[in-house]
C-alpha cells in the first residue's frame, strides 16, 4: 500500500511541474493528491505517527488527531499569507507602488542595474519575492521600451529577488513555513542568512554588470505620471511597516506570526477605508476605476484581488506532503539518506538545485519531515538559504521567475542559456560563504 501510496504523490508531484506543459493549474493536482493519499490512508486503516523530537522517534497516533494536527499547521500559513497578500493589495488600490518609480532618475544601465537589484533584493525580504517581482517589473514596462533590455533586466530581478527572500522570514514561503514551524527565529535567520544572501545578489550583479547588455544609456524620456491616489506613499510606507511589524510583534508575544499578521491587516485597512471615505466624499469620479465589485471599500475590493489559487496549491501541497509524513516515510527516507550521504551539506545543496525543477515547498515541507533538528539549528538556516536561492537557476523554480516569465514572455531556453549560470555562480558563491561563516563560528 505505501507503494501506491508514493505512486500517487509522485504522480501529483509530476502534474504539477508539468502545469505549463498540461495546461492544467498546479493546485489541481496538489488538492487531488491530498485527498487521494489521506483517502488511501483512511480507506486502508494505515498506521499514522507523529515525530517525538526528543525521543527521535515515531509515536502512533489516531488519523482525526494526526490530520487536525497537520490541518492547524497548515493553516497558520495560509492565514498569514492571506493577511500579508491583503495588505499588499491595499497598497495598490491606492497605488502606492509608483512612489518607488519616483526614485529611478538615472538613465545608465549599469546604475539602473544596480538600482533595481537592490530594490528588488530590498522590497522582496518585506513584502516577499513574488510581488516584489510583480511590483519591480511593471516598473521596468514604463521605464525601459527595449524588450530584450529589459529581458536581461527581469532576468536579473528573479535573482535579486530571491536571494532578497531567503533572509527575511516574510521574504519567501518557504522561509515563512520554517519561521512559522519553529524551525527558525526571525533574528537567527537574518543574522546567518543575510550575508550570504547579500553574496548571492552581489557576485551575480556585478558580473552582469560588465555584460554589454548593461552598457550605455536607456533610450527615450522618463514619462511622469501623476499619481492616482495621494495617499499613496503614506500607505505604501504604513503597509510595508506593517508587516515587518509582525516578526516583532512574535517575538514580544510569543503568539503565532498570523496573530500579529490580522492585527497588521485592521491597522493597515482602518487607515485605508478612512483615506477611501475621505477620497470618496470629495469627488466621486476620483477613484472610480476601483468601483468593480459595485462598492468602494478598499478592504472588499482587495480581498476580491488576492491570489486565491495559490493559498489552496499550498494547502493541498503541504497536507499531502503531511499524508507522508504521518505514515513515517520521511523519517525512514531521511535516515536512509543520511547513511547514503553523511555529509547534510551536500544533501542541502542538491535541495537547492531540486527547487530549480521542481517546487521548492514541497521539498521544504519533505525536509521539515525528514529532519528533526532543535530550533536555530544551522541545517534549517541553510535549508532557508537553498531552497530561496536555488529556484532562480531556472525560470520557473521559483514563483518569482513564473510570473516574470508571464509578464515578459521570458523564454524558458533564453533564460537558460543568458541567466541560469548567473544564478549558479550566486548560488554557490552564497553556499560557500554560508559555511564558511557557519564553521568559523562554530570553531573559530
Amino acid at each position: 500500500m505505501e507503494t501506491i501510496i508514493i505512486i500517487v504523490f509522485l504522480a501529483g508531484y509530476l502534474a504539477i511541474t508539468l502545469e505549463h506543459n498540461l495546461k492544467i493549474d498546479k493546485l489541481i493536482p496538489a488538492l487531488a493528491m491530498m485527498a487521494i493519499l489521506w483517502a488511501i490512508i483512511a480507506l486502508s486503516h494505515l498506521d499514522v505517527f507523529e515525530v517525538n523530537t526528543v525521543l527521535q522517534e515515531l509515536e502512533p497516533t489516531h488519523l482525526d488527531e494526526i490530520l487536525l494536527h497537520h490541518l492547524g499547521k497548515t493553516a497558520e500559513i495560509l492565514v498569514f499569507l492571506l493577511g500579508a497578500m491583503t495588505i499588499v493589495e491595499i497598497i495598490d488600490y491606492f497605488d502606492g507602488f509608483a512612489t518607488i518609480k519616483g526614485y529611478i532618475r538615472t538613465r545608465s544601465k549599469k546604475r539602473l542595474l544596480w538600482l533595481f537589484a537592490t530594490l528588488a533584493f530590498v522590497l522582496s525580504a518585506i513584502i516577499d519575492n513574488l510581488t516584489a517581482t510583480i511590483v519591480l517589473i511593471t516598473i521596468l514596462q514604463k521605464v525601459i521600451n527595449d524588450r530584450n533590455t529589459r529581458l536581461w533586466f527581469a532576468g536579473m530581478i528573479i535573482i535579486t529577488a530571491n536571494a532578497g527572500g531567503a533572509w527575511s522570514p516574510i521574504g519567501d514561503v518557504t522561509t515563512t513555513m520554517l519561521w512559522i514551524a519553529n524551525k527558525v527565529s526571525a533574528g537567527q535567520l537574518v543574522i546567518h542568512v543575510l550575508i550570504p544572501s547579500i553574496i548571492c545578489m552581489v557576485v551575480p550583479t556585478f558580473i552582469a554588470s560588465n555584460n554589454k547588455a548593461f552598457k550605455g544609456v536607456i533610450e527615450g524620456e522618463f514619462v511622469s505620471e501623476e499619481p492616482k491616489s495621494k495617499y499613496g506613499s503614506i500607505m505604501l510606507y504604513l503597509g510595508l511597516g506593517a508587516i515587518v511589524f509582525v516578526p516583532f510583534f512574535k517575538t514580544v508575544t510569543h503568539l503565532p506570526p498570523y496573530v500579529g499578521m490580522m492585527l497588521s491587516l485592521a491597522v493597515v485597512a482602518t487607515f485605508a477605508e478612512i483615506y477611501s471615505n475621505k477620497k470618496f466624499s470629495i469627488s466621486n469620479v476620483d477613484g472610480g476605476d476601483h468601483e468593480e465589485g459595485g462598492h468602494h471599500s478598499p478592504v472588499h475590493h482587495s480581498l476580491s484581488k488576492i491570489e486565491l489559487p495559490s493559498i489552496l496549491f499550498f494547502l493541498g501541497i503541504l497536507l499531502a506532503v503531511a499524508a507522508l509524513e504521518s505514515l513515517g516515510l520521511l523519517f525512514h527516507y531521511a535516515q536512509s539518506l543520511n547513511e547514503a550521504i553523511p555529509n547534510t551539506d551536500i544533501v542541502v545543496m542538491l535541495f537547492g538545485i531540486g527547487s530549480a525543477v521542481i517546487d521548492n515547498v514541497p521539498l521544504v515541507a519533505a525536509s521539515m519531515g525528514m529532519f528533526s533538528q532543535a530550533l536555530d539549528s544551522p541545517l534549517w538556516h541553510f535549508i532557508a538559504y537553498s531552497a530561496g536561492t536555488g529556484g532562480s537557476m531556472l525560470i520557473i523554480g521559483s514563483a518569482a521567475g513564473v510570473v516574470a516569465m508571464g509578464m515578459e514572455k521570458i523564454d524558458f531556453f533564453w533564460y537558460l542559456k543568458k541567466i541560469t549560470w548567473l544564478a549558479l555562480v550566486g548560488f554557490v558563491s552564497g553556499a560557500a560563504v554560508f559555511i564558511l561563516l557557519r564553521d568559523f563560528v562554530l570553531h573559530g
